[in-house]
Order: C-alpha cells, then structure tokens, then sequence
C-alpha cells in the first residue's frame, strides 16, 4: 500500500539519509549504566569502514532550542534539566519531581546537549523525510520521555518531535510503529487524544514500563501487541503482514515513524525477545514501503555488538547497500575492542566480531501470537 499515489519508499527521489552527530563520542550515563556502552559512534564507524556513505547522505544534526523543546515538553522542566546539567547537582525536590539526578536518568556532563541534539536530530529528519525520502536517525528512540519529565533513561521524547514536524508540515496521517523490546508509553500518551496520529507497539510483556497490554488503545488511536519471551523472527513477520500492515492500509498513512530498537534481538541483557537483525530489518523495509516518508528511528539496545551490528546493517539495507559476508579486518578489530559491564567475554561469539547478520531465528508462530492480530484490527 503506497500513499498519495507515490512509488514506494524504496525508490523514493533523492535515496536515504543519515542523520548523526560528534555528540554521541562523548562519554553519557556513567560508568555503570546500561547506556555507557559504544552504540551510535559505533554505527557510524563500521558504516564508514565499509564506505556506506556517499557525499551529501551523512547529515549533522542541529540541537533542538528551547523554542523548539517547548512545542512539548513543559517549560519548566526543560530549564530545570537545564540548571542540572550546568550545576552537575540537583536537590531532592528537583529530583522528585523531574526525575533527573537518579540511577535511571542520571546527570552527566554535557547531557543537555545530547538530550536536546537528538531532538533536533529528530526534528531534521521528518523535514528531509519530506522530500519523499527514508531518513535514519539511530541516535533518536527516547519513546520514554513524558511532557514533564524523563523516564527509561529518557530526558526528551524526541520520536514526539519527529510526528509533530511531520504534522506541521500539512500531513493529516502519521504511523508511529515502535519495534523496541519496552513499550513506547511516552509516545503514546502524547497522541492517544489526536486523530492523525495512530502509535503502534509491540514490546515484550511483564517488561518495564508494564504497560502496553493488548486491550490498551488509548482514547482509540493506539494499538498494542505485547509478546512473550522468546519471540522470534517468524512471528514478527506474522505480526507485521496479520497486524500492523492491515493498520496502515486502513488508516493510510502519509508518513511513518518507526522506533527501532535493537533490544528485541538475541543476546540483549534488559530483554528476553530473541529476534534477528535479519528480522528487525524485514519488519523495517515492509513498514517503510507503506507511504514514500520514513523516519527510521533508533532507540533501545544495550550490548553494544548486536547494537551496533544492527543499526550498522539496516542503514546498510536502507540505503541499498551489499552487505558483507564477511567484515574487513578494521571491522573485526573495532568490534573485538568493544566491553560491556552486563555482557561476559566468553558470552560473546566470534559471529558478533566476524559478520554483520545473524543467524536467522525462526520458529513456529506460537498461538499467543496467532490471537493478536484479531485483537488489535477488530
């Protein structure tokens, strides 16, 4: 199904874009927390190995200002985020009631910065997307963040700021798909109230933020698909053909946003979905062939091999790349230097040092799965 009578997505004018910045080489989150790990740095690296950027596709993203912030998030939170990042401290009512200075959201220095560069990040790629183009921006996913305050390492809910611009740009109908490991609950309390907007989720369930069940749909413009342990590559397939493309072929989108985080994957330590990236890259390419706008979103993932292999193959499938069987020597090298403190050394396979695609993790479509789809379309 293709929107406004356009080709698809595949072949839209202009090709994909990539959407980075410098900021993300900077240490964030602490020594300890899940977040301290190489990701998007990391992308941009191997991308750059194996020569996946032509001039003029890497594009710099802008920081969001305040002006820009205030479209949703309350004032007094932004500046409050603001004093904490520039002190380095904050008092226990500040804390209290933003939810910043804790071991979830931490304060670190320059965190102001990268909060607000993967907004503006965000903001830049809906207005390329405009042009009738996919556009990826791995830095963005903060699907947490609420209007007053963060949450799930989220200070900014930069996906929201994706939708808006799309929206202010004239569209009448945004998708917002969300194939992160956690509910995307800050993205669909922004726009369960708002008719041209419709979030879609499919996250693990009994997992953090424990919300998201299938009988949720908002005030009516929000469908959810939790799923158990285990979930493999066939059933996001089925999900995708029996669930989410039926969804958009009936509300037709003129844009889709798509949060893609790398939590769902085998091997994550704060999920126990068991997804490919071959698969999470399927799902992407179906979803993004429904209209001829994409943005391509990261978010979640928190072992930086399958993190960075992930993101570093759909930008690869994205923008029509050859991928590798086998990666280049620097390649090898980059991705055997890399540690994570939730991740043992001898946990790691040669697989996620040598090559960029797993090992496809199929499986039978579990009736838990099969009843979804009924659920959400009725």
């Amino acid at each position: 199904m293709v929107s406004d009578g356009s080709t698809a997505t595949g072949n839209a004018p202009g090709g994909a874009l990539f959407v980075g910045s410098d900021v993300y080489r900077e240490s964030a989150f602490g020594k300890h927390h899940p977040l301290s790990i190489i990701r998007v740095s990391g992308v941009v690296d191997i991308c750059e190995m194996l020569g996946w950027f032509s001039p003029g596709q890497f594009r710099d993203s802008p920081r969001a200002s305040t002006e820009q912030l205030s479209a949703f998030h309350d004032r007094d939170y932004i500046e409050a985020l603001r004093e904490a990042d520039a002190r380095g401290s904050v008092e226990k009512s500040v804390r209290d009631r933003y939810r910043i200075g804790t071991m979830e959201n931490p304060l670190f220095p320059g965190l102001f910065r990268r909060a607000s560069t993967a907004v503006g990040g965000s903001i830049l790629a809906a207005e390329l997307a405009m042009d009738g183009r996919i556009v990826f921006h791995p830095s963005g996913g903060t699907h947490h963040g609420r209007r007053e305050r963060a949450s799930g390492f989220c200070y900014f809910n930069d996906p929201v700021f994706a939708i808006l611009t799309l929206l202010e740009q004239g569209l009448e109908r945004v998708l917002y798909v969300d194939l992160d490991a956690h509910h995307g609950d800050g993205v669909q309390i922004a726009f369960e109230e708002d008719p041209r907007v419709l979030t879609v989720s499919v996250h693990e369930e009994k997992r953090w933020p424990y919300s998201g069940p299938v009988e949720d749909r908002g005030h009516g413009r929000a469908r959810n698909l939790p799923v158990p342990k285990g979930f493999n590559d066939d059933e996001l397939d089925f999900l995708v053909e029996r669930a989410i493309l039926p969804l958009a072929t009936e509300f037709d989108p003129q844009a889709i946003v798509i949060t893609c985080g790398a939590d769902p994957l085998e091997g994550d330590p704060l999920s126990k979905l068991s997804l490919s990236n071959g698969g999470l890259w399927q799902a992407v390419e179906k979803l993004v062939a429904c209209c001829n706008r994409a943005v391509v979103l990261g978010g979640g993932g928190y072992n930086p091999w399958t993190v960075i292999r992930c993101w570093s193959g759909l930008w690869g499938r994205l923008s029509g790349q050859t991928i590798p069987g086998k990666l280049p020597r620097p390649a090898q090298k980059f991705l055997g230097s890399l540690d994570c403190d939730l991740i043992d050394e001898e946990d790691v396979p040669d697989d996620w040092i040598s090559r960029l695609v797993d090992e496809p993790n199929g499986g039978p479509v579990r009736s838990q799965i099969e009843a979804l789809p009924a659920l959400v379309l009725n």
